[in-house]
């Protein structure tokens, strides 16, 4: 469900969210400020990888602080925003995944939050493998943390924990072996970052696209099942009409009544005022008719109005009816029953 804001509070919304958005900002370029200097200080390429981590991690806590600080309509636009940017999982404190997840937190049981978590775990889960397989560990353990929030039975969460656990093992004798100098570290640590941006831009940019046919399919199945029932309630609706113009063109029974009743023919009337054209429908242009059936007694006055038919209906009834009440025939030897139709039409008035 949408939520109508007022300029002012787009706007108060929109400084609150920046302002945290800024914040995170800051941590991350303390964070990488302390990068920048780290190989210098750590002695061995180990070290390096560790205090990366610690960085990550700081960065992570404070992307969360940020986020947390925002307000339910704040978190559903930042995620809705990041859904449509492609910005499904990363980067880290400005993507759908953990905008959905403090929104889940915020208000629990919120539906559209769990559908999009439940849609973006399988995404999660395959980035959290390709970010393992490059040795982006660090990646791989925040993306872990999402799906371990986002669903902490998942069953793909303890094969990656262990994984990248063998992984980073495995990379540390390498790295122990091999002898990195910081400096290789480094350059190494960059071209992960590149080509973590630009797999993750791919696969973000792809899975959106399918989401949004999936979407547009269900949309379009959507709208077939409404045209079928609006043509369905159409061909009832004529079927009716041509049900009532059947019965109205039968022959009527001549009426047990002596035989001095008079016959519709010779009625004679002496005012038949036009009825009044309402003004909604003069203004809209409206046209139409009521066929009003009445009783004529015996002194010309009527009696016993009613609608038989209208189209549009409820348009010109009440106007039709006042109208036919009004009317006077010549006095007949015994009270006639009549239809008469009377149009309506906006270039007449």
């Amino acid at each position: 469900m949408m939520v109508s804001k007022t300029p002012t509070t787009r706007r108060a919304s929109g400084a609150r969210l920046a302002a945290a958005l800024g914040l995170a900002c800051v941590l991350a370029a303390c964070g990488r400020s302390d990068e920048a200097e780290a190989p210098a200080a750590a002695e061995t390429p180990g070290a390096v990888t560790a205090q990366a981590s610690q960085q990550a991690a700081a960065r992570q806590q404070a992307a969360d602080d940020a986020i947390a600080g925002l307000s339910v309509d704040e978190l559903r636009a930042a995620a809705s925003a990041a859904y449509q940017e492609s910005r499904l999982y990363a980067p880290a404190g400005e993507n759908a995944m953990e905008y959905y997840l403090a929104l889940r937190e915020k208000q629990a049981g919120d539906a559209a939050a769990s559908s999009a978590l439940i849609d973006l775990l399988p995404m999660s889960v395959i980035a959290t493998e390709q970010s393992r397989d490059r040795g982006d560990y660090a990646e791989a353990r925040r993306l872990l943390g999402l799906i371990e929030r986002a669903d902490s039975a998942h069953p793909a969460l303890e094969r990656l924990r262990t994984s990248i656990a063998n992984a980073e093992t495995q990379a540390a004798a390498k790295v122990e072996q091999q002898k990195l100098t910081a400096e290789q570290e480094t350059q190494r640590a960059q071209q992960l970052e590149r080509e973590r941006a630009q797999q993750q831009q791919q696969q973000q940019t792809a899975a959106a696209a399918q989401l949004a046919q999936q979407q547009a399919a269900d949309q379009t199945a959507r709208d077939e099942a409404d045209r079928q029932t609006a043509a369905r309630e159409e061909a009832a609706r004529q079927q009716a009409a041509r049900q009532e113009t059947a019965r109205e063109e039968a022959p009527t029974p001549a009426p047990a009544a002596p035989a001095a009743t008079a016959a519709p023919a010779q009625l004679r009337p002496l005012s038949t005022p036009a009825p009044r054209y309402p003004a909604d429908a003069l203004r809209a242009g409206t046209r139409g008719e009521v066929m009003v059936e009445f009783t004529i007694d015996v002194d010309g006055s009527v009696s016993n109005a009613r609608v038989v038919r209208a189209d549009p209906p409820r348009t010109f009834d009440r106007e039709a009816l006042a109208a036919v009440r009004r009317w006077r025939f010549e006095p007949v030897p015994a009270p006639v029953t009549t239809r008469r139709t009377i149009g309506f039409s906006p270039t007449a008035n």
